[in-house]
């Protein structure tokens, strides 16, 4: 199941959406392309596992 989620760019602070594929765990991690500035984001993902809300943090790669 995939589903949309916030997050800021930890560079530029501009918000960003992505997709969450709930199915690849409650726990994840990978680097997405800011869409406005193209830097790099860590994005730290966390899905509850009772109501389903995800919580993304980012940080960005040198």
């Amino acid at each position: 199941m995939q589903n949309t989620s916030d997050y800021i760019c930890a560079f530029c602070g501009e918000l960003n959406t992505t997709f969450v594929d709930i199915s690849a765990g409650f726990q994840q991690s990978y680097v997405e392309d800011c869409q406005v500035c193209c830097r790099l984001n860590v994005l730290y993902i966390r899905v509850d596992e009772d109501t389903l809300d995800i919580e993304i943090d980012s940080d960005y790669n040198e």
